[in-house]
This record gives structure tokens, sequence and C-alpha cells, in this order.
């Protein structure tokens, strides 16, 4: 039986070789932002940077440029200085992962749990932003003194806190929680409680959820508040001074050490030491920031 003949197929010809289609181009769009006046606020924001950052650190080592290499050596690593360093650099780590630790557990309970006096406790977590840090020098030096409320229960005991290495760590605590809690609390928040019944569901124990899925998610964070409660304990004079005992070689900061050779027209020195702390502090943070994007990076792999 003879098959019915179909229309062949229309084709379109090919294209001569080395020709191009004259197909219309769109036209370039130009990223535009909805605000107006990106480059005037730009120009604004890098000059207020500029006078309130820049020119003062510029002039911190232009003043520390016009020193010897001996005279800069002889100021920044005496035997008092170092002890200084030793001091405010050890007290301050010391104090930012107490509060990396126990500011978790802070956020933790303020975001899980629901309780009568929440709000009263989560208000009392920004007591020491808003507090002087002269007050909070006074008043933990009444507290821990000798004769104060809390002191004169310890002194039987052997036990001194005040005007000693554990008062300053004391006293940077009591002002860096702040800076872990409220840094760790909102990523808590994002974090639905359904993910931690999930793998409870799959089998996994509290300390499982805890180290591969709560930690993971919250290291960026956790780095960030150590960062800010370090940063903050090592500039820290008005809580420390009182609470310190201010003794050459033992209890002595190192912005009490720079205020003291202001004191004495010794400028030069004072800058010096002021120098050496800004670069430590700038490695410190630069490596924490590293090890941000590192947690960041892994995580997301």
């Amino acid at each position: 039986m003879p098959q019915p003949a179909y229309p062949a197929p229309e084709t379109t010809p090919p294209f001569p070789r080395g020709a191009h289609t004259a197909f219309p181009t769109a036209p370039a769009i130009t990223a535009r932002t909805i605000l107006p006046g990106f480059g005037l606020s730009l120009g604004f924001t890098l000059a207020y940077l500029g006078l309130i950052v820049l020119v003062p650190l510029s002039a911190a080592f232009l003043k520390t440029a016009g020193m010897s290499l001996h005279d800069f050596v002889a100021a920044v690593a005496s035997p008092r200085v170092f002890a200084a360093y030793r001091l405010s650099f050890g007290a301050s780590l010391a104090a930012a992962f107490v509060n990396m630790v126990f500011g978790l557990i802070v956020a933790w309970v303020l975001v899980r749990y629901s309780f009568p006096g929440r709000r009263i406790v989560d208000a009392m977590v920004d007591l020491p932003f808003a507090l002087p840090t002269a007050v909070a020098g006074i008043a933990l030096t009444s507290l821990y003194a000798p004769h104060g409320w809390v002191g004169r229960w310890l002194a039987p005991l052997g036990v001194k806190v005040a005007f000693t290495w554990t008062g300053v760590f004391i006293a940077l605590t009591f002002i860096g929680l702040p800076f872990v809690v409220r840094t760790v609390q909102p990523v808590l928040q994002e974090l639905e409680p359904e993910i931690e019944e999930a793998a409870t569901t799959l089998g996994a124990n509290r300390w499982q959820a805890i180290t591969r899925i709560l930690l993971p998610e919250l290291a960026p964070s956790l780095l960030t508040g150590f960062a800010l409660a370090f940063a903050r304990a090592l500039g820290e004079y008005g809580s420390v001074v009182f609470i310190s005992g201010n003794m050459p070689m033992k209890t002595e900061i190192v912005p009490l050490l720079i205020i003291t050779k202001l004191e004495q027209y010794d400028y030069r020195g004072a800058t010096a030491i002021a120098v050496v702390m800004l670069v430590s502090s700038f490695l410190l943070l630069l490596l924490i920031n590293l090890l941000q994007k590192w947690s960041r990076r892994s995580h997301a792999i």
C-alpha cells in the first residue's frame, strides 16, 4: 500500500562561513541605585573617617618616627613596660575567653527559655554599656576590697581580689560581657529550635547537636564577640584604675602607664607605647577576622 507523501520540513539554509547575523544588541544598562547621592555620601564618609580615625593614628606614627631606634626600644621594652604588657594582654585575653563561654550561655537562656523576669535580665546585660566606667570601678572596689561586702568573706580564706591581677580580670570581664551576648543573641534568634529537634530525631545526642549543628553556625558571631570584648578590655581604663591599685610591675595596666608618662611630659615615650598597642591590637583583630573567614568558608563547604 503506497505511503502518503508528506511535505518535506522546511529547513533554514545555513549561514555562509564567516557571516554574522545582524541581531539587534541590547543597550548597555548602567546599574543605578534607588537612593541618589552616592558620591556625596561616600565622600562625606571617607572624610569623616579620615578626620576621626586616620588623622589621630597618623599623628601617633609621625610622632614616633622622630625617635631613634635606640630611644624607641628603650621606651617600649623596659621591664616596667613589659610588666604592663603582660597584665593588659593576659587579663584581656582571659576575660574575653570567659565572656565568650558565659556570654553564649546567657544569650542561650535569653533566647531559648521563657521565665519570669526575662526582660529585666535582658536589660541588665546592657548595664555595663550605660554605666560610667569610673562608677563601675568604684563599685567593684567597694565589693572586693578587704572590708567590702564580698571581700570581708574572702579575706579569712586568704583570697584577695582588689588590688591584684584577679581584680583587673573581674573588671575586664564585667565590661566585656555585653559585647558577646549582643553579638550571639541575634544569630540564636534566627536558628529555629526545629533544627535541634530534627538532629535529635535523626539520632544525635545533645552533645552532637551542639558541636556539629549549633557551634558551626555560631562560630563567626562568637569570634566577633570575642574580638570586640578583647579590644574593649585592652583599652579599658576607668573601671580598672580603681580596683587594680596601680602598683608598678604588679598591677599597672598599659593605659595607666601611658597616662603616667603624659603627666611626666614624656610625650614620645607615651606615643611609642601607644603605637605598640595599636599595632598589636590590629594584628590580633586581623587574625580573628581571618579565623572568621576560614570558619565561614569551611562551614559553606
